[in-house]
Order: structure tokens, then C-alpha cells, then sequence
């Protein structure tokens, strides 16, 4: 079996967001799978740590605090991946702040490190299409979807299975483009009660949401397939957004309730098999 450097800005024990937790699960199916998967944070990457793992495969996730020395040398000696979360190929990561999503020419970085990637792994197809516009490179892979755990899949097949209030539920984000307001002010402009809901550890996060046959959230950035939105499906809710996130690009976005959570539990072989084969030089 290969050894296996995984990078990236932080992980799911020191940031509880989607794209850590969504790491973290593959971190785990490639280790039950015998791989020896070790996890470096990305400032702590050196040229020194580079030439000792040389042999190693490198799975690269958020990579803003890894040090440019270092991936310049990555992408001219190294075999590596690049598992994409957001668009760190643009100077501000916001393709939303140019028309069409497509960045000039001058606010493009990093096009090398993602070109000579054996892999660069997108959320979806909505994702894919815009990296692909701006970098035009040929190694992208849709990977259509994202990872959860057996547990959490557990727990929201059984959370799919509630009553629920004609209702609204809202993420209370103070992240501006999460855009809380702006569901506010639909619900309000429709006549519909709505709650709020408070960030809070991932299951009662969900639980929360899932009191309420309705999860309204229309971002005003470009989210590259959007985890809570998919979870609000899975556990059976209506989903009222817009077309700025990933989901909505793919066919099985139709599907609710377990249904999708069964959806959801093959995808984890299959992004499993996609990632192989980088590992396995196929």
C-alpha cells in the first residue's frame, strides 16, 4: 500500500466546517483500506518535510497557508492531488465578483499548481465548470457530491423520518455571504413563519433544521456544491435557494429523504474509487 500525505489549512479537530468533515471521512475510508494516511497542517509544510516524503502520494485540500516555495516545488517534483473545496486559483477565492464567474487574466494565481495536478477533484458539476473556465486544464474530476459518515447518514435517515412544522428554517450565519437577511426578508415577503438557527455542533445543528419542512438559503457566492443544503434533503425538507451552489447542477438533486441518503451511501465508494486511482497509479 502507498503512503499517503494528506494537507491542508486545518482539520476537522481544529475547524468544524464542511469541507474538514468532508476530509476527514475520506482520511478514514482510505485508511480502512489499509493505506498508511498521514495529516500535515499546511504551514507546517518545508522543503525539508517535501524531500523526506518524496516518495509518498501528497492529497492536497485548502492549501492558503502552505508557503509558495513550497508548492512551487510540489508541482515540479512531486505526485499529488489537489482536492478542491473553493477556488483558490483566484486571488479573493469569489468567482461571484466577476461576470460569468470567469476572472481576468491578472487575478489568476496558482494555474501551474493546478495544472500539473495529476487530479483536481470538484464538488460538483456547477464547480467543476467554473474552474474549468478559468484554468481551461484537463485534469478535473467531478467527484458529484460529498462524504458523511455511516453515523451521520444514520442519524438523518432517521431525522428524514420526523413530523415536521409548516415552517422555515434559517441559518443564523454572521458570514455576509451565507446571506441570512436575505432569507429573512423572503420568508417575511412570502408570509412565512421561519426560525432561526444557531450554529452549533453538526447533529443538533441538524436536528434543529430538521424540525421544519423548509431550509431557505440563497447564497450570494458561488458554493461549490453546498453540504447543508444536500443534509436538508436528506432529511426530507424543501429546499427554497437559488442557483449559485453545486447541488442544484446534479441529476440526483430531484431526490429526497433516504432515497438520496442511499445515494449518498454509495457515493462514498465511489469518490473512494476516484481517489485510488490516484493513489494506485492507474
Amino acid at each position: 500500500m502507498n503512503d499517503i500525505c494528506f494537507v491542508s489549512d486545518f482539520f476537522a479537530n481544529q475547524v468544524n466546517g464542511g469541507g474538514e468533515l468532508n476530509n476527514e471521512i475520506l482520511i478514514n475510508l482510505l485508511s480502512e483500506k489499509g493505506y498508511n494516511v498521514t495529516k500535515f497542517n499546511s504551514h507546517t509544510v518545508n522543503l525539508n518535510f517535501l524531500k523526506q516524503n518524496k516518495d509518498k502520494k501528497l492529497i492536497i485540500a485548502n492549501f492558503v497557508n502552505m508557503p509558495p516555495d513550497c508548492r512551487e516545488h510540489i508541482q515540479s517534483n512531486c505526485d499529488y492531488v489537489i482536492y478542491e473545496h473553493d477556488h483558490k486559483y483566484l486571488i479573493n477565492r469569489n468567482p461571484a465578483e466577476y461576470e460569468n464567474y470567469l476572472a481576468p487574466a491578472d487575478q489568476i494565481i496558482n494555474k501551474e499548481f493546478y495544472s500539473n495536478s495529476k487530479f483536481v477533484f470538484c464538488q460538483s458539476k456547477f464547480h467543476a465548470d467554473i474552474v474549468n473556465k478559468n484554468l481551461q486544464i484537463d485534469n478535473i474530476v467531478n467527484l458529484s457530491g460529498n462524504l458523511w459518515s455511516i453515523d451521520a447518514l444514520d442519524m438523518m435517515r432517521e431525522l428524514s423520518k420526523r413530523e415536521k412544522k409548516d415552517k422555515c428554517s434559517i441559518m443564523d450565519s454572521n458570514i455576509q455571504h451565507k446571506n441570512t437577511s436575505g432569507a429573512i426578508n423572503y420568508c417575511v415577503n412570502k408570509g412565512y413563519q421561519f426560525e432561526l438557527i444557531l450554529p452549533c455542533a453538526p447533529k443538533e445543528f441538524l436536528s434543529r433544521i430538521s424540525k421544519n419542512d423548509k431550509f431557505v438559503f440563497f447564497p450570494l457566492t458561488p458554493e461549490t456544491l453546498s453540504r447543508i443544503v444536500v443534509e436538508a434533503r436528506m432529511m426530507g425538507m424543501k429546499v427554497v435557494t437559488n442557483r449559485r451552489l453545486g447541488a442544484v447542477s446534479e441529476e440526483w438533486f430531484s431526490m429526497k429523504g433516504e432515497p438520496l441518503i442511499d445515494y449518498m451511501l454509495d457515493k462514498r465508494l465511489q469518490i473512494l474509487n476516484k481517489v485510488e486511482l490516484f493513489v494506485n497509479n492507474e
